[in-house]
């Protein structure tokens, strides 16, 4: 299929395009070309009405003796799509926009006269202007005034913005950090006061209790850890601590028991240890 659609032809050697014969044309010959309508428009016929961006088979032609910049003009026929009444209408280079001839009335579009109005004050008043000195040093006197009033209004916005938005970016997420850092303090401490109340709950005073004996224990340690010097003119005796480690009992129903156990032994190994070195010192002094 890509051999149908080339654009190239053969040409010979001996070609010369100058004996090709010219066709001899009209000067304004009219081409029909594929165009959207321009703005929305309105049939003086039938009323219809065709809005703009409507595509047309139009026929194209130059305006003879009308230029603008060495611009050509051009004008453009199309039909009515109800009617097939023709209108037409031409470029307008000047306004950068289309002008309707006949056949068709432009709808009303108010952006369009608006800027039109406002370009015929500005060129009034430039004219004025140009024609009374006077006229051009009160306008310039005015626009100096609205300027400074303008500028004023716009540093009095400034400082009331300045006024209540005088929290910076850094301070803000400081202040995020912080009260993030105190939410997680106070959940851990609700956290613990939790368990502790459940421990205090499922337990009651069996805590009390173990702490106690622990507290035993560890004296215990320390007493076993330190020995007992009995002085003597010919020997000098050491005596250790005879008292052993009790294991510690958890059970909540022989726990007082144990305390209790625990105390007997160690004041009959006292009083034990007390017999011995007062007979020692007997059979000295003997």
């Amino acid at each position: 299929m890509s051999e149908r659609k080339v654009l190239n032809k053969y040409y010979p050697p001996d070609f010369d395009p100058s004996k090709i014969p010219r066709a001899k044309r009209s000067k304004n010959r009219q081409f029909t070309i594929r165009l959207m309508a321009p703005c929305n428009m309105r049939c003086k016929t039938c009323g219809e009405y065709i809005y703009k961006g409507k595509k047309f088979n139009a026929r194209k032609e130059d305006v003879m003796g009308e230029t603008y910049l060495g611009m050509q003009i051009y004008r453009f026929y199309i039909k009515c799509t109800k009617c097939l009444r023709e209108i037409t209408f031409r470029t307008d280079p000047a306004n950068a926009d289309y002008q309707l001839e006949h056949g068709a009335i432009r709808n009303f579009e108010s952006i369009r006269l608006a800027e039109k109005q406002a370009k015929e004050e500005a060129a009034k008043v430039a004219e004025e202007e140009a024609l009374n000195p006077m006229k051009l040093l009160e306008n310039r006197t005015r626009d100096s005034r609205h300027e400074m009033a303008a500028i004023e209004a716009l540093e009095d916005i400034k400082e009331i913005n300045a006024r209540h938005a005088s929290v910076e970016i850094e301070q803000m997420l400081a202040q995020k950090r912080e009260l993030q850092k105190q939410f997680e303090l106070m959940q851990k401490q609700i956290e613990k006061d939790e368990d502790e109340a459940e421990i205090r709950k499922a337990f009651g005073k069996r805590s009390a209790e173990v702490e106690m004996d622990v507290e035993m224990e560890e004296e215990e340690e320390k007493v076993e850890e330190e020995t007992i010097v009995i002085p003597s003119k010919k020997r000098s005796t050491t005596i250790s601590n005879p008292m052993k480690k009790l294991p510690a009992k958890t059970n909540s129903n022989s726990l007082a028991f144990g305390i209790k156990k625990k105390t007997d032994i160690v004041t009959t190994k006292l009083s034990n240890a007390l017999s011995a070195l007062v007979a020692s010192y007997d059979d000295e002094d003997d």
